[in-house]
């Protein structure tokens, strides 16, 4: 290989029967680099990609020249879910809203919706929804209602249409709550008189509807509706949640958006497990309560019993919410403006793609 000034450029090293071997390690290594300059070019030993420093982040050269791959973004937006409530109904979960498949259970609520193309330098608006909290403290059997919605979850900004997904409804407390509306609505309390569950968000479905009471004998609560399939009520007091969907959106499977068993006497199960599903209801003896939802999956609260001593416990709050974008990992995130953000970042090095899960906070981000 020649190596010899040239008028026409600082170096010339052509050759016609060899090719140039230019710097080269992993993303580690990479990372490293103490004081990256503008223009630094090296090969990417994990993705077997060309990367270049354009002065703030390293980005993929491809086949097309030296650019970077367009902004597409999948995300994954899960409302706050609702609390169950006393002798009530389970807990709504939060609204299920996503590009990305589910890998669902029966077919799901909710239509995989079209990924983003978002822009670098443009300020977008995170908010993730807090969970519903149970409204009636243990041993109090009153005064009927509605246990606490949950929050609200949002992606917004310039060019693209706002994806809102909404609170799940609240649990329905006895002796006369009627089930919360929401993402996914919560059940009705227990009485011999029907009870209504609430209804679920539609345009575009979220989840689905909370269940009625049963009005026979044992007189058990509606279960809270989930994002696969609505809330049920039993006889003999066996009444659960609806069922949570799956989704890989982190490159691992992961239940979110069940709905909160209903609660009476004997146990109730919630959603499909304890980390999709919402939360189980208490056995109603002694001074046991409702399990809550777990943290960041928008699923609902289990619905507090009645006791063998005339105890009420208490319902189980909802889980919060959580908003996870999936971009290409020549991208970066930054969180300009807000309150409270929680966030992780994780490299997908298999696709070459970032996954940033917001748990908590609301605000604006950039992408660079």
């Amino acid at each position: 290989m020649a190596l010899t000034g040239a008028s026409t450029s600082v170096v010339d090293m052509s050759s016609d029967t060899t090719g140039l071997v230019i710097a080269k390690g992993t993303t580690a290594e990479r990372n490293a680099i103490s004081s990256p300059q503008a223009g630094m070019i090296r090969n990417n030993t994990e993705t077997d990609k060309v990367e270049v420093y354009n002065g703030a982040n390293w980005r993929n050269l491809v086949e097309a020249g030296n650019a970077t791959p367009p902004l597409i973004v999948d995300y994954l937006v899960i409302a706050g879910g609702g609390a169950g409530g006393v002798i009530g109904g389970g807990g709504g979960a939060g609204g299920f809203r996503t590009s990305f498949g589910t890998g669902n259970i029966n077919g799901g609520s909710t239509a995989v919706e079209n990924s983003l193309t978002l822009a670098t330098g443009i300020q977008y608006a995170v908010s993730v929804g807090v969970k519903g909290i149970a409204t009636v403290t243990p041993g109090n059997s009153g005064p009927g209602g509605t246990s606490g919605n949950g929050g609200n979850s949002e992606l917004s900004g310039s060019g693209i249409t706002t994806i809102t997904s909404t609170g799940g409804g609240g649990g329905g407390n006895y002796p006369n709550g009627v089930g919360g509306s929401g993402g996914s609505g919560g059940g009705g309390s227990s009485r011999v008189s029907l009870i209504a569950g609430g209804s679920r968000v539609t345009n575009p479905i979220q989840g689905f509807d909370g269940s009625d009471n049963n009005p026979v004998s044992p007189y058990p609560a509606g279960g809270g509706g989930g994002a696969d399939t609505a809330g049920n009520y039993g006889n003999l007091g066996y009444a659960s949640g609806g069922t949570a969907l799956a989704s890989s959106i982190t490159g691992v499977q992961v239940l979110y958006a069940g709905g909160g068993g209903c609660g009476y006497q004997s146990y109730y199960s919630g959603g499909v497990n304890v980390s999709g599903g919402g939360g189980g209801a208490s056995d109603g003896v002694g001074s046991s309560n409702a399990t809550s939802a777990t943290a960041n999956t928008g699923s609902g609260g289990g619905g507090g019993g009645f006791g063998t001593n005339l105890y009420y416990g208490q319902g189980g709050d909802g889980g919060s919410g959580v908003v996870i974008l999936r971009y290409p990992d020549s991208y970066t995130i930054n969180f300009q403006t807000g309150v409270g953000f929680i966030s992780l970042t994780a490299t997908l090095s298999a696709t070459s793609e970032k996954v940033t899960t917001i748990t908590a906070g609301s605000g604006t981000i950039t992408f660079v």
